[in-house]
């Protein structure tokens, strides 16, 4: 009975952390969502935000679990708050924000694009609070006091932040060689492509060539051998054998 005492504390323990956690976030999501149109496109270009903006939640600075009304209206607000029309003082800057909240938007209209984020960031959420729990164990076997820094709702939020940013970084950086390695073996086989069908044309022209040429060849060798034949029999016609001289008999007296 203690043990499923302790248990249902610990339960409540964690509910009630879960509970801060999310209030704390909402409250910073409230603070973001009130950006004037300068610092959304300050925070959607800020330094490293090819791998920032790879989280279209993030981007968009709505919850993984949002309905696709709730998305369609962020959207919208966000996508006002950044067009180019309306930042005509910075329009090219304000033209690489709506891309990113663009191109956000459209990933999480698409299920499987959507379901793949949702699984980075659930994934990323799940691997801090293994380690926590593995860091209260450890503390626990060593009889010192479990509070660890992650109990602060800050400290946990960024940490799962962090992880998420890595999953997604690392996602994008499998993509991108997967990419490049399919890239190059388009390239090679279109260059194996290239060659075959010169080979073929070379084959071809040699084929049509030696066709061209075979009555030439066939005429010359003829004209050759009709020559052998006549130098023959001209040699032949020429030709004189020396007769041996006659022998006197000598007379006897």
């Amino acid at each position: 009975m203690a043990a499923a005492g302790g248990e249902s504390s610990a339960k409540t323990e964690s509910d009630e952390l879960f509970q801060t956690f999310y209030t704390e976030v909402k409250q910073i999501e409230k603070r973001d969502s009130v950006l004037t149109s300068k610092q959304q496109i300050d925070r959607l270009l800020r330094p490293g935000a090819s791998y920032f903006n790879l989280n279209p939640f993030e981007v968009l600075q709505i919850d993984s679990d949002a309905t696709d009304d709730a998305l369609k209206k962020r959207f919208r607000a966000l996508s006002i708050l950044v067009h180019p029309d309306k930042n005509q003082d910075d329009p090219d800057r304000a033209q690489q924000a709506f891309e990113a909240v663009d191109k956000a938007y459209k990933q999480l209209l698409d299920p499987e694009q959507k379901k793949r984020a949702v699984d980075v960031v659930q994934a990323g959420r799940e691997y801090i609070e293994h380690m926590v729990s593995e860091k209260k164990k450890k503390l626990k076997k060593e009889g010192k006091d479990q509070t660890v820094e992650e109990d602060d709702p800050e400290v946990f939020r960024q940490a799962v932040y962090k992880q998420t940013m890595k999953l997604f970084a690392e996602l994008e950086i499998k993509r991108k060689e997967r990419e490049a390695k399919d890239m190059h073996e388009r390239k090679r086989a279109r260059e194996e492509e290239i060659e075959a069908a010169e080979k073929a044309k070379r084959e071809r022209e040699w084929q049509k060539n030696f066709e061209e040429t075979r009555d030439g060849r066939v005429d010359s060798w003829r004209n050759f051998q009709a020559k052998g034949k006549s130098k023959s029999k001209n040699k032949g016609e020429k030709r004189s054998f020396l007769k041996p001289p006659k022998v006197k008999m000598e007379q006897r007296e």
